[in-house]
C-alpha cells in the first residue's frame, strides 16, 4: 500500500485549512465562511490544477514553515509575501516546487494580513455540510498547528529548469494582483435613503482598522452617519460585505463569518472585489469608501473570474503535457 504524503507543520499562527465556503450553511442557519480573500484563494487553486473548491491553507498574520513528507507542488498566493525554500526565495503567484524533506517558509508580510497555500490534489479533511471551512460557533475545523500533518492526497515530481533549478511557469497573473488599496468599493445598501444627506459623510471621510478584526467581521474607527428616521431596525437577513452603523464611532463591517441575521441599520456592502480587499487590511490602516454601482461591481467580478478561468486552463494544459 502506498504511504499517503504528509505536510508537517513547524511553526504557525492563526492557520487554518478552509475552502470557498460552506453554501449549504446559511439555508440552515450556519454562517458561510470560508476564504476570506476568495480571488487568492481560488488563485492558488488554479495555479497548482485543483479544482476552485479544494481546500488550502488560509494563514493571517503568516509565520507559516511546512515540511513534506514526498515531493509537492504548491502555489503561495494573498497579501505580499516572498516564500523561501530552504532558505531560498521563490516567487509568489506562481507554482512552486518543494521536495520531500524541503522547508517552505512563508514570512510576515506587512503589506498585508492573509496568505494562502495550495497543494497539488489537495488536503485530506473533515467536511461539513460538502465544506471544510472552520466554523467557530459549531467548533468545526481544522487547526493548522506546530507538531501536526496535514494529510495529502497525491505527491507531485518536480517541475523545475534542470539547470536554474527554478520553476518555469507563467501563467499571466499580474505583477501588482497582490497590492491592497486603500479605497473599497461599495454599493448603497438597503437602508442607505434612511441617512438622507449624511450618508455622503460615508464616502467623504477617512476611516481608521481596528485591531478588532476576525472572519466575523472588522471594525473601523472614524465618522458613523446618523438615521434621520426614528423607529427599531428590525433583525433580518444581511449580506457578507454590509457595512452596518452601530451605535459609536465605529462602523462593523461584515464578513463571510457573521451571523445570517443582524439588526443594525445597513448603509452600504462591499462589493466582492473589495471582500478580498478587505480580508488583507491591518490594524491601523486608513481607508475611504467610493460608491459603485451594481452593474459596474458585476462587471468587474466577472473580469476577474474570467481571467481565473484562463488561468486554471493554462495550468491544467501544462502540467498535463508533462505527465
Amino acid at each position: 500500500m502506498t504511504e499517503r504524503p504528509l505536510l508537517h507543520v513547524e511553526s504557525a499562527t492563526a492557520c487554518t485549512v478552509t475552502d470557498l465556503g460552506r453554501v449549504l450553511g446559511p439555508p440552515r442557519g450556519l454562517a458561510v465562511n470560508g476564504a476570506l480573500d476568495q480571488f487568492a484563494a481560488r488563485a492558488a487553486n488554479a495555479l497548482v490544477g485543483n479544482a476552485p473548491t479544494d481546500p488550502l491553507i488560509e494563514a493571517t498574520g503568516f509565520g507559516l514553515t511546512l515540511r513534506p513528507s514526498h515531493d509537492v507542488l504548491l502555489s503561495v498566493t494573498g497579501a505580499p509575501a516572498e516564500p523561501t525554500i530552504d532558505g531560498r526565495p521563490h516567487p509568489a503567484w506562481a507554482p512552486l516546487s518543494v521536495r520531500a524533506g524541503e522547508t517552505l517558509r512563508v514570512g510576515v508580510s506587512d503589506a498585508g494580513l492573509r496568505a494562502y497555500v495550495a497543494v497539488h490534489g489537495s488536503f485530506d479533511v473533515p467536511r461539513l455540510m460538502g465544506s471544510c471551512a472552520p466554523d467557530s460557533m459549531i467548533g468545526f475545523g481544522t487547526h493548522v498547528t506546530p507538531g501536526t500533518s496535514l494529510s495529502l492526497f497525491r505527491s507531485h515530481p518536480p517541475l523545475v529548469n534542470r539547470h536554474f533549478g527554478a520553476t518555469v511557469f507563467d501563467f499571466g497573473i499580474p505583477r501588482d494582483v497582490g497590492r491592497v488599496p486603500g479605497v473599497l468599493e461599495v454599493v448603497d445598501g438597503p437602508d442607505a435613503a434612511e441617512f438622507g444627506t449624511g450618508l455622503g459623510r460615508l464616502y467623504d471621510s477617512p476611516y481608521q482598522v481596528t485591531p478588532r478584526i476576525n472572519h466575523v467581521g472588522l471594525r473601523v474607527a472614524g465618522h458613523v452617519p446618523q438615521r434621520q428616521i426614528a423607529g427599531e431596525v428590525l433583525s433580518r437577513g444581511v449580506p457578507v460585505g454590509a457595512i452596518e452603523a452601530p451605535a459609536g464611532d465605529e462602523l462593523l463591517v461584515l464578513m463571510r463569518g457573521r451571523g445570517i441575521t443582524a439588526g443594525y441599520p445597513v448603509l452600504a456592502v462591499l462589493t466582492s472585489r473589495a471582500l478580498d480587499h478587505a480580508a488583507q487590511l491591518r490594524p491601523g490602516q486608513e481607508i475611504r469608501f467610493c460608491r459603485t454601482t451594481a452593474a459596474a461591481a458585476t462587471a468587474a467580478y466577472l473580469e476577474r473570474r474570467r481571467l481565473l478561468d484562463r488561468i486554471a486552463v493554462r495550468a491544467r494544459t501544462a502540467f498535463a503535457a508533462l505527465v
